[in-house]
């Protein structure tokens, strides 16, 4: 690796790591989304970023496709390398958070076509449901006037 983290900068991996797990990645995803927002360098090869967070190729391999699949992370290639540099996508969240509300409105259709074709006996479990298709959409519909009126 060209350069060296800082002890702090190591600190705030882990810190940063630790609340992405809470929020649902891997500890290696965490750590490497973690290093490529708060390393100086804004690309970062495979090999840079096995060797700054000392795992093995398979759980950088692992993690680094978590976070594309996930379009957290994005790479870039440089004429006349064969290396991919891997960057933080932390700049797109806005589109990232669209997204993700887009990708609830096909999940609450879902959640809705399986509370019509459910038995009728379940009268508990059926309201559950469809109180949760129901704070689905006013969750969207709140989300997305907040990130407008942010925008203003």
């Amino acid at each position: 690796m060209d350069y060296k983290l800082t002890e702090r900068q190591k600190e705030l991996i882990e810190s940063f790591g630790v609340a992405q797990e809470e929020m649902g990645l891997s500890p290696a995803s965490a750590r490497v989304n973690a290093l490529l927002t708060i390393s100086d360098k804004v690309e970062l090869s495979f090999d840079e970023i096995r060797e700054a967070l000392e795992i093995s190729k398979s759980a950088t391999s692992n993690a680094i496709n978590t976070l594309l699949m996930l379009n957290r992370i994005g790479y870039k290639t440089k004429l006349g390398d064969r290396k991919r540099y891997f960057y933080s996508k932390m700049g797109q969240w806005q589109e990232a958070f669209m997204q993700s509300m887009k990708g609830l409105t096909s999940y609450n259709l879902l959640l809705k076509d399986i509370l019509e074709n459910r038995t009728s006996s379940t009268e508990e479990f059926n309201a559950q449901l469809k109180e949760l298709t129901e704070f689905i959409e006013y969750y969207q519909k709140e989300s997305i006037k907040i990130i407008e009126n942010w925008k203003k």
